[in-house]
């Protein structure tokens, strides 16, 4: 009798909590959805700050505008905290093909942290490859000298573009260094990009200290791909590549913006959400990752509005340089180790401003099984997936140097990579609500960790 009576007991208190979650999460959502302020937080960002590449006035006129949203959403405490980045200077560009008869112009960016051609055009004839191993079978004379296009195509048939996006990036990233072991004086490659355009995407890429020459590397969109592709194959074509662009010495001055809300019973204990508030130097960083800034900061607003009392400190960062150096990520996790900080979890929104459909989480099983318990509870949200390891590059710090339990929202993902590091990524192409849903998942993840905890 005695243990039927405690086992009931229990079942009251689970079915209790059970419907006190599922009123907080709709509590959360009818304040974000009927009073966010984040989409017009973005608006301000994306108009009146722009694209912010770290190390430029603009990303300090950035780290400005986080300090002072944050202290308008409430934040018990906000501060900036040093963190030092690269400076990359894109400067003036331009590539020409000569397809036919004459040189035509297309639209193309360098790669962040590329070495230009010092402003002086690089005429060379082009060399296509669709991967690495073609280019390996070739002999040196057929590559030395020569423009290299890396026409190796975003895979469509993964359904998580992100997916694909992993398979595709080390041509963005490494080529460079494959093409200047072989000889070759530069790089073109076709964008990282699932975009039925002609929008080129920039990103980060680097040199190896064993190359014998940097060498250039530019990107284009896939309308302009293709028709190099065609012409490649049909005869000679020749390229000719001119660019400013090149690594200052030294680095800048740059910080992250954190606030915070205080724990009410275990304050040392710290939950963090973050975005980054850097951007690649084109389009207005909207999704990628101004969307992120601005649902942390959601966050913290939100909880604040509804009275909510955390028993841990809940942090909103958002984060400097994440795009071409992660100078950022890594000052936050040197600072908690010198300070000794007990963080319990960190999440990074950093996918873009669209429908949030799970929670990637990097963690042990029995951690994952404990959030996937309440799954139920983000089902009403259209919020189903919680199967994908994810973190994000900027608690990546954090998870290496800490063995800190990490995850990530999962927007979804269809259209992201049509966006991704263009001058298309701009306030215009994003939706207040599928933004604001995504503040409401964030919330209600943190909501769950304060009030269960992970183990």
């Amino acid at each position: 009798m005695r243990s039927s009576i405690i086992t009931a007991t229990a079942i009251c208190l689970a079915l209790t909590s059970d419907a006190q979650d599922s009123v907080m999460f709709r509590r959360i959502s009818d304040e974000v959805l009927l009073h966010s302020t984040c989409y017009d937080n973005l608006r301000d960002l994306c108009k009146n700050v722009g694209h912010r590449l770290s190390g430029t006035p603009a990303a300090a006129k950035a780290v400005v505008w986080g300090e002072k949203t944050m202290k308008q959403a409430g934040a018990d405490r906000v501060w900036l905290q040093a963190a030092d980045v690269p400076c990359w200077y894109r400067g003036k560009e331009s590539l020409a093909l000569k397809m036919e008869k004459d040189f035509r112009e297309v639209p193309a960016l360098s790669l962040g942290n590329s070495q230009g051609t010092g402003g002086k055009p690089l005429e060379a004839d082009v060399v296509m490859v669709y991967n690495y191993e073609e280019l390996k079978a070739m002999p040196d004379n057929a590559v030395k000298g020569k423009i290299i296009f890396f026409n190796y195509r975003f895979r469509q048939d993964f359904v998580n573009s992100f997916e694909g996006y992993g398979d595709a990036v080390n041509y963005r990233w490494n080529s460079p260094n494959i093409a200047s072991r072989r000889g070759a004086a530069g790089v073109i490659i076709r964008s990282m990009s699932t975009g039925e355009d002609d929008f080129p995407h920039t990103g980060s890429m680097h040199y190896d200290d064993s190359i014998p020459k940097k060498i250039p590397e530019m990107a284009i969109g896939n309308q302009s791909a293709n028709a190099l592709e065609y012409a490649c194959k049909r005869g000679t074509v020749q390229a000719r590549m001119t660019s400013e662009c090149h690594m200052k010495e030294g680095l800048a001055h740059s910080y992250n913006v954190i606030g915070e809300i205080k724990g009410t019973e275990v304050p040392e204990r710290i939950i963090t959400v973050g975005g980054h508030l850097d951007s690649w130097d084109v389009g207005e960083g909207a999704h990628d990752d101004g969307a992120g800034c601005v649902q942390s900061i959601e966050v913290i607003r939100a909880l604040k509005a509804i009275g909510y009392k955390p028993r841990y400190t809940i942090r909103a960062v958002l984060f400097m340089n994440e795009e071409n150096g992660l100078m950022g990520g890594r000052a936050y996790a040197d600072s908690a180790i010198a300070a000794k900080e007990n963080h319990i979890v960190a999440i990074e929104t950093d996918a873009g401003g669209f429908s949030p459909r799970g929670i990637g989480m990097e963690m042990s099983d029995a951690r994952k099984d404990r959030i996937r318990q309440y799954t139920h509870l983000f089902l009403p949200y259209n919020v189903y997936d919680f199967s994908h390891n994810e973190g994000g590059a900027d608690i990546s710090p954090l998870q290496r140097k800490m063995n800190l339990p990490v995850a990530g929202l999962m927007p979804d993902s269809q259209r992201y990579f049509d966006y991704h590091h263009t001058a298309n990524d701009v306030f215009e192409n994003v939706n207040h609500r599928e933004l604001k849903l995504g503040a409401v998942t964030l919330a209600q993840f943190i909501y769950l960790v304060c009030e269960h905890g992970l183990d």
